[in-house]
């Protein structure tokens, strides 16, 4: 891939995190998903509930305490596509050609969850065939949008007030590199639901912790 090929395809996916910014905020609906240590099933009775034998795709995302979601992935040509359905989150195909995972969600629904989530929590990952892989998360970074409803805006980073980065700086930041995890949803504030942008990354669980790849209960 030539330089310039690769930053054309870096510049349209920055285009595309800006439609799932304007995205990520809309629905009013409330949310009944697992989230918490009271509600969540056992992990084997998550998976078992999940699977549907395809070993290629992702099929539910499990955090201890936290949530059990199950995971949809976006229609073919629909790269903003964010599911407004209750209590699930949406694959970001996009992240996937570069060899990582974006997990999205409104902000009024699964994705309000996300704050929950904190630095050295394992995340879960489960496939259709029932596989598992572990991850570590290892960076929360919050952003503020300089100018909300402009496709075109930069965003500030809130706990780097120094940090200025550009939509396809952040896009390069959350989505390149290593293979990770990456969760995105929108921050809301001052009365203003697109006010800013919430990213938490989790990286492959550590050689020797890691609960690698394999088989959990058996699909019913």
């Amino acid at each position: 891939m030539t330089l310039n090929t690769q930053t054309n395809r870096t510049t349209r996916s920055a285009s595309l995190l800006l439609a799932i910014f304007a995205s990520l905020f809309y629905n009013q609906l409330s949310a009944h998903a697992l989230h918490n240590a009271a509600t969540l099933p056992a992990f084997v009775d998550f998976v078992n509930v999940v699977q549907n034998g395809n070993a290629k795709t992702l099929r539910g995302v499990y955090v201890d305490d936290v949530f059990a979601l199950p995971i949809i992935q976006q229609p073919s040509g629909s790269p903003a596509f964010v599911s407004r359905n209750d209590g699930g989150l949406t694959q970001f195909g996009m992240a996937a050609q570069y060899g990582n995972i974006g997990l999205l969600a409104h902000n009024d629904l699964s994705g309000k969850w996300f704050s929950d989530l904190s630095i050295g929590k394992q995340v879960r990952l489960v496939y259709g065939d029932g596989r598992s892989e572990s991850f570590v998360i290892t960076k929360i970074l919050r952003y503020q949008a300089l100018q909300p409803n402009s496709p075109y805006s930069s965003f500030r980073n809130i706990d780097k007030n120094e940090e200025i980065l550009t939509a396809e700086q952040m896009f390069k930041n959350v989505y390149l590199g290593e293979h990770h995890v990456t969760f995105q949803t929108c921050i809301g504030a001052y009365g203003n639901p697109s006010w800013g942008r919430l990213f938490v990354i989790a990286e492959p669980q550590p050689e020797g912790q890691s609960l690698g790849w394999r088989a959990v209960g058996k699909a019913q």
